[in-house]
């Protein structure tokens, strides 16, 4: 329980905050979510949990957050239950076994352009979550061994995310002209938080007293 405690915040938090960071440096997809939100949600109400499977371009961003900006550089470790041979690799029983997020994430083979934000690249696919189940990046890893918390953890992310574009008109500070988007080398969080100007745009009477 202690640990899906602290995987529900440090994630989500960690995805949201990158996601809005890129979206601040590229105005048009901000506005594309904002849209979204305005469309499926109204200005009326804050989004909800049952409105998440009709926002698929916020959950594109936040699914292109967790590609190309993992909360670490590797999955929870596993060890294999038997010898076997992975991509030609032979796995002796009993290895640790730990996947690379950001080789999987950037992997030039699989995507294109690995190192841009782009959420249009999930669209297509239309996906109401954030689970990865071709593991082409790592979400909330998957298999018999996956993260129990997965369905919570995308309903927790897309809905910070989601309130956090429905509730706010975003800026980036006067005297900048990007979001630094620079990481730490261990951790791979943003080397700075997060500094943006946020507006209310909704009714005084939306809002949480």
């Amino acid at each position: 329980m202690q640990e899906l405690f602290l995987a529900t915040v440090d994630n989500p938090y960690n995805a949201a905050e990158w996601a809005l960071s890129e979206m601040l440096n590229q105005p048009n997809q901000l506005e594309k979510a904002v849209e979204e939100l305005d469309r499926v949600v109204g200005k009326d109400r804050l989004l909800q949990e049952s409105d998440i499977p009709h926002l698929p371009y916020v959950i594109a961003c936040a699914r292109e957050a967790l590609r190309l900006h993992p909360m670490g550089p590797f999955n929870l470790p596993h060890v294999s239950s038997s010898d076997c041979i992975v991509s030609g690799y032979f796995i002796p029983k009993g290895s640790s076994v730990l996947l690379g997020r950001l080789g999987l994430g950037r992997n030039p083979a699989v995507w294109d352009d690995p190192m841009l934000f782009d959420p249009e690249r999930h669209l297509s696919e239309r996906h109401v979550d954030l689970a990865e189940t071709e593991l082409r990046f790592i979400s909330f890893t998957r298999g018999r061994r996956g993260c129990v918390g997965g369905v919570l953890g995308t309903n927790l992310t897309v809905m910070l995310l989601g309130r956090l574009l429905q509730g706010f008109n975003w800026n980036v500070p006067e005297g900048l002209d990007k979001i630094d988007l620079s990481c730490e080398a261990d951790s791979l969080l943003k080397a700075t938080p997060l500094f943006a100007h946020a507006k209310p745009r909704l009714n005084p009477s939306v809002y949480p007293s």
